[in-house]
């Protein structure tokens, strides 16, 4: 059986935060992991972009077992959204993304965003001099 990869925002809620919860996607549903983004704190709610690699069926049951622990599980999809009527297409945002989910079509030079190739790191966001760019959590 073919595997697939996921790309997800899970909300963890502040009891959750301190429990091995990815070892258990990686142990008993046998997936490999990509810490894409976190931001966990003790006590605090927690969030973090995880990519799963695994078969389709294991997937969906680590999703089922995260979301009977209380942790809000979103698609990744369209990862960035940029405001076009902000963008003067500079591309400062092409020049500092790590993935190519940005890049510059020539000879038009106009940024191309590729969603798919987007890890969410945010450095477009933090670079774009107009801010035209924002993460959809």
């Amino acid at each position: 059986m073919p595997s697939c990869s996921t790309r997800v925002v899970l909300h963890f809620p502040a009891q959750q935060v301190d429990k091995p919860i990815i070892t258990r996607l990686v142990r008993d549903y046998n997936l490999s992991v990509n810490i894409l983004r976190a931001s966990i704190s003790p006590q605090e709610q927690g969030l973090m972009v995880l990519e799963m690699l695994g078969q389709q069926a294991a997937i969906r049951k680590a999703c089922k077992f995260l979301a009977e622990l209380g942790v809000g599980i979103q698609a990744l999809t369209q990862d960035i959204l940029r405001d076009d009527e902000k963008c003067v297409q500079c591309g400062q945002c092409a020049s500092v993304c790590p993935s190519g989910a940005q890049s510059i079509t020539r000879p038009q030079m106009e940024v191309v965003l590729d969603g798919e190739k987007c890890v969410a790191c945010e450095a477009c966001v933090a670079v774009c001099p107009t801010h035209a760019l924002s993460m959809n959590y």
